[in-house]
């Protein structure tokens, strides 16, 4: 046995990372696990990149009681004050404003790299938290009072709780039997990060249409990343276009509030599916972020809902531990998935029904559009879905 820790986190990326920063603040011991290597500095001027979240209030309260958020240059995040939605002929809308909440924004769009480099350079001021680089699991065995994991590097770990953090295609799960539910939407999202005549940095919009959502996520300056939903095979040719064919798709396609386009900078595209896993604990393990549960991006809440499954789990496991209780055993973990596992199904389930509605027949897409005007109107229901937007 090469190594007796609290707890062994499989996945590197944005929660994995936040979770060891928790627990390793904490002061329990933690092996990080990252199949790749760590993140990479980001210079202030360098282009954007095509990964871009929304960090809501909550997540940033995260990211700020580990310690990682002043880690994020200024000049790499951009936040937001307003969110906007509208039918496809913007004859219905829903306007939201962060001062109706009396907060300063409802987030801030910044750079998935970024945001995972910033919590590295938090671990690395941690002392208890160790990262093992370029290895991943092969062999995982639960145990009475811990779990074993053997590493592609020959490496065996122990620890009294393994998460499991590591995406969609989670190792971890597969070794621990969990299944999951999967669907496929037969869409493709194309993104493209562009350069805007306007400037619009402080609004984030969308339009729905029948196949599919158009969005625009502001980042700093006169840039955004536009997103742009279509068939597998539409998306696929868009992408295929050059820079100057892509610019007049886009500004033929979008609304005009969009302005002209300067120059587009990236581009790429992504199958949009959802995968659910059965359930979210085992004996001595749990699973967080993307290994748990990966929704349709339509509303953009994929981290955050990851970055609660890191706050909500490590709140628990911090807890057991501060009372010298198990960190790793069956209370701590019955509750994170009590906690969670209900909130991420209301999301899937709401994400589920404005999907159908917008891309589904005429009638169904004129009640939805009609459905956003009368919530412009409902200052009470507008107000929970600010509350839901910002995590609280």
């Amino acid at each position: 046995m090469d190594e007796t820790l609290d707890v062994i986190i499989a996945g590197g990326g944005m929660v994995g990372a936040a979770v060891a920063a928790a627990l390793g603040q904490a002061g329990l011991s933690v092996a990080l696990v990252e199949g790749g290597d760590p993140p990479a500095a980001v210079a202030d001027d360098a282009p954007f990149d095509l990964r871009v979240s929304s960090l809501n209030l909550a997540s940033r309260q995260l990211l700020e009681a580990v310690g990682a958020w002043d880690f994020i240059p200024a000049a790499r995040r951009c936040p937001f004050l307003h969110i906007e939605a509208s039918d496809e002929e913007e004859r219905h809308h829903i306007h939201f404003s962060a001062a109706e909440l009396g907060v300063d924004n409802f987030g801030h769009f910044v750079e998935n790299r970024v945001i995972r480099r910033a919590l590295w350079q938090r671990l690395a001021e941690l002392p208890t938290v160790t990262t093992l680089c370029r290895t991943g699991p092969v062999a995982w065995v639960p145990g009475g009072h811990r779990s074993l994991l053997e590493l592609d590097s020959g490496r065996m770990l122990a620890a009294r709780l393994v998460v499991g953090a590591d995406g969609a295609g989670s190792r971890i799960r597969e070794l621990a039997g969990i299944e999951t539910r999967d669907q496929d939407y037969h869409q493709r999202a194309l993104i493209v990060n562009v350069e805007t005549r306007l400037p619009q940095q402080d609004v984030s919009w969308q339009r729905f249409t029948p196949a599919g959502p158009q969005a625009m996520l502001p980042l700093p300056g006169h840039h955004a990343s536009l997103v742009w939903y279509g068939s597998p095979e539409a998306t696929l040719a868009r992408e295929a276009l050059d820079d100057d064919a892509l610019r007049q798709a886009i500004e033929a396609a979008f609304p005009s509030r969009l302005g002209g386009i300067e120059g587009i900078t990236g581009r790429g595209s992504f199958p949009i599916r959802r995968r659910h896993a059965e359930r979210y604990v085992r004996q001595r393990l749990a699973l967080v972020g993307d290994a748990a549960h990966v929704i349709h991006p339509l509303a953009g809440q994929g981290l955050n809902l990851g970055l609660q499954d890191a706050e909500a789990l490590s709140r628990r496991v911090i807890a057991a531990f501060q009372a010298e209780d198990d960190p790793g055993g069956r209370q701590p973990l019955a509750g994170y998935a009590r906690e969670r596992r209900p909130q991420t199904l209301a999301m899937i389930a709401a994400m589920e029904t404005f999907h159908h509605v917008f891309t589904g027949a005429a009638p169904l897409r004129h009640a939805g559009g009609a459905g956003l005007s009368v919530a412009e109107r409902l200052a009470g229901a507008k107000r929970q879905v600010m509350r839901h937007a910002l995590g609280l």
